[in-house]
């Protein structure tokens, strides 16, 4: 696609490994926690890639590119994922198999909802 920009990294794992835990370094224990196994973790995985993706468009712009990566994306992702209640809750500083279901959820009331793809057929 014209236009479209090359990425700095082939994928988020490069990115996390080369970049991102050198610019997060963090005393690990009872206030933050980091699993050495980020990918194995769905909202890590989703929130690191979101990271990335989001640095890989920013660090183009030499203005406030940067400030707004960090301001924006990396800090408020970086303190959920290390946050004691987060996705590595069980981690401990090895990756552990931590059991945690989905949060819970009742269906929806019959017709509260209309399929956004189709937006034609919305109030039929």
């Amino acid at each position: 696609m014209e236009g479209e920009q090359e990425l700095y990294y082939p994928h988020v794992a490069s990115f996390v490994s080369d970049r991102l835990v050198h610019l997060y370094t963090r005393r690990l224990g009872q206030n933050a926690i980091w699993c050495p196994e980020w990918f194995r973790h769905a909202e890590a995985l989703s929130r690191l890639d979101a990271i990335w993706r989001a640095w890989e468009h920013l660090r183009l712009d030499p203005a406030t590119g940067m400030s707004v990566w960090w301001r924006d994306h990396a800090d408020p992702h970086m303190m959920m994922l290390l946050s004691p209640d987060g996705p590595f809750a069980g981690c401990r500083g090895k990756h552990t198999d931590y059991p945690i279901p989905p949060l819970p959820v009742e269906e929806p009331p019959a017709g509260l909802f209309f399929d956004q793809r189709k937006p034609h057929l919305r109030g039929v």
